[in-house]
């Protein structure tokens, strides 16, 4: 069925941004006090950051704008996420985004001058704050890439501007971009983003899931070169940036922030590629088989080992999965999943001009907002305890640290999540011996989790890299270009098991993350520690789940390799990445020795 307008969504399937303000009319009073508060902080700090006690002062404030910030952003941002089509919330976002540069802009001169004091003045501000102390490491840790206070200000002032590619692509691909149906076997198929991604591509019928994928791949060829030229802005800006702040390459700049080593990155790229591979292509093997497919493509690679076992589940059902699957974290945390449901945390609608994919939004002192797409399958019930799982991630560490502490690394911000998705998983392991529920959870894992996070993303992560090698040289990208990174990727982990076609090739349009800086790869990383976290917990039983709770409190008080160790995992060496793909490996193996017995 086509996509309903968002004015036809039942209000049950919607969030409910009234947890963040009741009416817009209370938003706005925070947009005056965001005012307010900022010019005020002009005239009582710019030139006077020069002492320990005016700059934790200063810091306090700054926090609250922060706050404020973060609170109207969502409110207004969310509005839009769920429909593309309403041009007030996107007018409205737009001014909000436009104030919140002007206040960046104008408040720019608190790093600076913080920045220029004698490091022992920042020394003693450090020993004096509280709840500002991380931010002043982190800016003593920025100091040598700090730009002359004027050009901060000038580039606080461009960050709409600078923040365009991502809206010129969110606009092509969620506003401009309409898909005819299509036909198969005699009978005609309706398409649209999300009803592609979420039901065509996992869809039993090859006839009908190759022809929505060749209909699909051609909607979105049309729009290859102004999606390539928003791309390569993007990655222009951020190697210009990384030019003018004295980075040595693109790559250093954009994992400064992630408190990572590009030896922890490539480590990442390099090993699955390499190791992971070989488990992967016998899978696509055995789909070929069980399907009796006269070859393998790209399209086929996300169908089920078993799909008419594959149940339907309601979004009322869905909860019974997830509140057991999840209770191994506790009854607070169980408790949460309650408040998700019956708050109305969750938009489950599919609706035209929605975004695709999942995402969940956590500001700062009120409840998080999950967006995902619901088609009554068991994978919108892992992608729901997934998005949960950055839910209870961010509500442990916005109540145990102050906003500042809760920045937390990209590298690790995935692990929480995609452990709510093992956890969900050896929760149905234990519920039911039969061997055919078992191959179809063991499948669920691969077909969903690690195929998601440790192909689809590491694929998009290697591809990333080659194109940010080119920038790094000074090159530039276009279409034709990145459809022949894409393929090459994908040609070379797939190898002769599974036909890359050019259509294959335009993966690359598909994901938002290429303008969130180097984020594709550290789905991979958080699911490694998430993988050897749930192997001690299902080992050592609660003292691994407190150790796990230590870390979702933790918040951005550790870097990843902190935040590992406290869940007794080491991720310096090769060790916890090289034990996950041999673990991906056994299950594999476990899911074809059950097909052999289910023959």
């Amino acid at each position: 069925m086509e996509p309903i307008s968002r004015k036809d969504v039942p209000v049950e399937l919607t969030w409910d941004l009234s947890s963040i303000y009741a009416t817009e009319e209370e938003m706005y009073a925070d947009v005056e006090k965001l005012k307010d508060l900022s010019a005020r902080m002009v005239r009582d700090y710019k030139g006077r950051l020069n002492s320990p006690q005016a700059i934790d002062a200063c810091l306090d404030d700054l926090r609250e704008v922060y706050r404020l910030i973060t609170l109207t952003g969502n409110y207004c941002d969310l509005a839009v996420s769920v429909d593309y089509y309403d041009s007030y919330n996107q007018e409205r976002n737009e001014k909000l985004c436009r104030l919140t540069a002007e206040i960046s802009s104008s408040l720019s001169f608190i790093d600076s001058e913080i920045i220029e004091q004698d490091e022992a003045v920042l020394r003693e501000a450090i020993a004096l704050a509280t709840s500002n102390r991380l931010y002043l490491k982190n800016i003593l840790r920025s100091k040598p890439y700090q730009l002359h206070p004027e050009t901060e200000r000038a580039l606080a002032a461009l960050s709409q501007t600078m923040n365009a590619p991502y809206q010129i692509y969110n606009m092509a691909k969620l506003a401009d971009m309409k898909f005819d149906s299509f036909t198969a076997g005699g009978k005609e198929y309706p398409l649209g983003y999300s009803l592609f991604e979420n039901d065509y591509e996992y869809e039993k019928d090859p006839e009908v899931r190759r022809a929505a994928f060749a209909a699909f791949s051609d909607k979105i060829r049309q729009y290859e070169n102004v999606t390539a030229a928003a791309y390569n802005t993007q990655v222009q800006t951020e190697k210009t940036m990384a030019d003018l702040r004295g980075f040595d390459s693109v790559f250093d700049s954009l994992l400064f922030p992630q408190k990572v080593s590009r030896e922890m990155y490539d480590r990442q790229i390099n090993l699955i590629t390499e190791k992971l591979a070989p488990h992967m292509r016998r899978y696509a093997r055995l789909l070929k088989k069980i399907h009796g497919l006269d070859k393998m493509t790209f399209a086929d690679l996300k169908i089920a080992v078993d799909p008419e076992y594959d149940p339907k589940v309601t979004v009322e059902e869905s909860r019974d999965y997830v509140e057991k699957g999840l209770a191994i974290l506790g009854e607070d945390y169980v408790e949460m999943v309650r408040a998700a449901y019956r708050d109305r945390w969750v938009d489950f609608a599919q609706n035209a001009g929605k975004s695709t994919g999942g995402f969940c939004a956590s500001p700062y002192g009120k409840n998080s907002f999950i967006l995902l797409s619901w088609n009554n399958r068991m994978a919108d019930v892992f992608t729901l305890a997934h998005e949960l799982g950055h839910a209870g991630h961010f509500k442990s560490c916005n109540s145990a640290q102050s906003f500042f502490d809760t920045y937390v690394s990209t590298y690790f911000v995935e692990a929480p999540s995609t452990m709510n998705e093992l956890l969900m998983a050896h929760y149905l392991l234990k519920t039911n011996p039969d061997p055919r529920f078992r191959r179809w959870v063991l499948s669920c894992m691969i077909g969903n989790t690690y195929y998601h996070n440790f192909v689809t993303h590491l694929m998009e992560a290697a591809y990333q890299r080659k194109v940010y090698e080119i920038v790094d040289k000074g090159g530039s990208v276009n279409a034709e270009i990145l459809n022949r990174l894409m393929q090459e990727t994908l040609q070379s982990f797939w190898g002769e098991e599974v036909e890359i076609s050019e259509d294959a090739a335009r993966t690359w349009m598909r994901q938002p993350h290429y303008y969130m800086g180097l984020y594709s790869y550290t789905y991979s990383a958080g699911l490694t520690v998430a993988t050897q976290a749930c192997k001690r917990i299902e080992a050592e039983g609660q003292p691994a789940v407190e150790d796990w709770k230590k870390v979702l409190a933790a918040g951005s008080t550790l870097d990843p390799v902190g935040l590992a160790a406290l869940a007794g995992i080491d991720i310096t060496t090769d060790a916890p990445l090289l034990d996950t793909i041999a673990y991906i490996g056994e299950i594999i193996d476990e899911i074809e020795r059950l097909t052999e017995e289910l023959k």
